[in-house]
């Protein structure tokens, strides 16, 4: 099976890194995967570096005709079986490509937002993955069949660990400090404008003893949240290391497919608090491999935090009972879920040209 992946992310993000290891292991299962992605992307750099067959087309619009014509020229003589779009930019392009076509369309969404416009919606796309209950549900809310709809979590390789990063040798900390991280694009949608607020109602037993340790954005240096003090350090490829260094992850995103970040940290026996919303009130449970609070209630958010900071037993009864539930959103399970959406697909696009040519016959 060929299957054509698009992705139009500049950045290396959770889509981005779903489309490498979905792909990745594609390959290794013999199946003949080639990505469009942006040229001198992170994910374009991966995929060469690992020998995956890609392709350069820069996404700069939802409609960018110039790069419809260029995947269109790819499609035209690499003849997929699929072609799977991995982000909204990405599917509009693929439906201008495939204008005047038959090859089947699939499109993954990722974000827990009502979608808009009906074209982009419409017939032409064979079947939607959503990556969590909390997307697929939105979907609905927006016009989208459920059984045009099939649910496919994200999934993340098993972390390994060489040596954690000692951010308290780093940033000059005392050795007695817990160490809290936030992990992502440091962007208001990722909930970093909330730090200040949820720093201030932490409780001052609680604040002595954390500092902060920003993973992601382009800013480096000692910072300060709400009278914690943080250490932004920028950019991070071995995230597993970093994150492995820390005793609690901070994830107060307001709106969030599902997290991998958090799936990340959990196999890594790093107990997250996150707000209740979206996937993530699939992925953590409260209590057992987390810890949850409303959502927008930065109160809430430092009460959870404070609670987790006082109490070593409660860290180390979520340390392990996140183990365990980061082991139930592995890569296999997401190439599996995936694979039989193709094999769907497919299977209603032999049955339908059957259809056809026994009424031709008739």
């Amino acid at each position: 099976m060929r299957i054509l992946h698009l992705d139009s992310g500049r950045h290396w993000r959770g889509g981005q890194r779903q489309v490498f290891l979905l792909a990745a292991a594609q390959r290794e299962r013999g199946l003949e995967p080639l990505v469009v992605a942006a040229p001198l992307s992170p994910l374009a750099g991966r995929l060469k570096t690992q020998g995956i067959a890609s392709a350069a087309a820069a996404m700069r619009a939802d409609f960018d005709v110039v790069a419809m014509r260029r995947v269109r020229r790819i499609v035209s003589r690499w003849r997929p079986d699929v072609v799977h779009a991995h982000d909204a930019r990405a599917h509009a392009i693929a439906l201008g490509a495939l204008v005047g076509t038959d090859v089947p369309l699939v499109v993954t969404r990722r974000v827990p937002f009502v979608p808009k416009g009906r074209l982009k919606y419409g017939p032409r796309v064979a079947h939607f993955i959503a990556i969590s209950h909390a997307v697929a549900d939105a979907m609905a809310r927006g016009g989208v069949s459920t059984d045009r709809v099939t649910v496919v979590y994200s999934g993340v390789p098993t972390p390994d660990v060489g040596h954690p990063r000692d951010w308290r040798l780093e940033a000059g900390w005392p050795r007695q400090t817990l160490l809290c991280g936030v992990v992502g694009a440091m962007t208001a949608e990722k909930g970093i404008a909330l730090l200040q607020d949820i720093g201030r109602h932490i409780a001052p037993a609680a604040r002595d003893r954390l500092r902060l340790v920003l993973l992601g954005g382009a800013a480096v240096g000692a910072d300060e949240f709400g009278g914690i003090a943080a250490f932004r350090a920028g950019f991070v490829d071995a995230i597993h290391n970093a994150m492995a260094g820390l005793d609690m992850l901070w994830h107060p995103s307001g709106a969030e497919g599902l997290g991998t970040a958090v799936i990340d940290a959990m196999a890594l026996g790093v107990p997250p608090v996150s707000f209740a919303t979206g996937g993530l009130v699939e992925l953590i449970e409260h209590g057992r491999s987390g810890l949850l609070a409303p959502p927008g209630d930065a109160r809430a958010f430092a009460r959870e935090v404070s609670q987790l900071a006082l109490d070593d037993a409660l860290r180390r009864t979520l340390a392990a009972g996140g183990r365990v539930r980061a082991g139930q959103f592995g890569v296999d399970r997401m190439v599996n879920g995936t694979a039989a959406v193709y094999e769907r697909v497919l299977a209603s696009r032999s049955g339908a040209a059957a259809g056809a040519s026994s009424s031709g016959r008739r």
